[in-house]
């Protein structure tokens, strides 16, 4: 029997795009041969993998998972929204947003973590599920948040199932009050970023570079007007307010009422409660924002393939 170094396990996996697992056994299989370990992964489907790993993948789920005082959020990609509704699919996007609340949603930590019932890790299950399903998949970014007292609220948009959407918030409420209705309050919260799609949840969070950008663009504006100096400076600051109030959750209109702004809302929502309200943080993940997504020419494509 050959002995199956890890230099050769590496080897077959640059070759084939195949898991750890599954190269380590083909070359078990095959004494050590790597051109028969390739074809013997090839001939279980499992070397099919590499070949898709270049192709867009821009459509897939959000997965959320909340309970208590912790939650966590993936986006896994797939090249069509066809397989986004295969029910293997909504699986490992559900088991993989599980593994992602006990990795603090580190994706390093997430793709190293154990794959339940397969011996697998996760980046080998998702490289053996690209092979199974045949399209190129993503773990393209993860997230998590805790609170010492309070809950994690979430909401899916556009949900398929439990926990599974086309868009997912996390909302983490600090507060000793009554949990129920903290958590009835940070689904509000969470629908309300899902639709208004604050940039920070209060002034000071805001990037320092963004608001610095804002006031350079104000301030140009301000000063084509012909105004004194001391005039424009006021001019920006009254428009600085305003951009905050566009930007910023707790200056928002909740959308909940459209009256309100969300400070007062959840100020308001504290005689329920029973206690005051810290809003610690939210995040928010839509399906394949900021992914250049390829154009092609489908009855090219479809030309193509029948000529070849």
């Amino acid at each position: 029997m050959a002995q199956i170094t890890a230099a050769l396990v590496k080897e077959l996996r640059e070759k084939t795009g195949g898991g750890m697992m599954d190269c380590k056994k083909a070359l078990t299989e095959t004494d050590g041969d790597l051109e028969a370990a390739v074809d013997w992964l090839r001939k279980k489907g499992l070397a099919a993998a590499a070949k898709k790993a270049g192709r867009t993948a821009a459509e897939g789920l959000v997965g959320v998972v909340a309970n208590g005082a912790s939650g966590a959020m993936i986006e896994l990609n797939s090249e069509t929204d066809f397989v986004a509704r295969n029910d293997k699919f909504q699986k490992i996007v559900s088991d993989i947003a599980g593994i992602a609340q006990a990795s603090a949603g580190e994706l390093d930590a997430i793709n190293a973590a154990a794959y339940p019932g397969t011996g697998r890790t996760v980046a080998e299950e998702l490289t053996n599920a690209i092979a199974t399903i045949g399209e190129n998949m993503s773990l393209r970014r993860a997230a998590s948040m805790s609170v010492t007292d309070g809950v994690v609220a979430s909401y899916i948009h556009n949900a398929v199932a439990d926990g599974l959407g086309k868009m997912g918030v996390l909302v983490a409420l600090e507060s000793t009050g009554d949990k129920a209705k903290l958590e009835e309050l940070g689904k509000q919260i969470a629908m309300h970023v899902a639709a208004a799609n604050p940039q920070s949840v209060s002034a000071e969070d805001m990037d320092p570079e963004l608001v610095e950008r804002e006031r350079s663009v104000l301030r140009e504006q301000a000063l084509a007007s012909g105004k004194p100096a001391e005039i424009v400076e006021k001019m920006i600051d009254g428009r600085i307010r305003k951009f905050y109030q566009e930007v910023v959750l707790l200056e928002q209109t909740f959308v909940i009422d459209g009256e309100t702004q969300v400070k007062k809302a959840v100020k308001n929502a504290e005689a329920g409660i029973g206690a005051p309200v810290t809003v610690k943080g939210f995040v928010r993940f839509a399906l394949g924002e900021g992914i250049e997504r390829e154009e092609s020419d489908f009855a090219a494509e479809v030309a193509a393939a029948t000529s070849g």
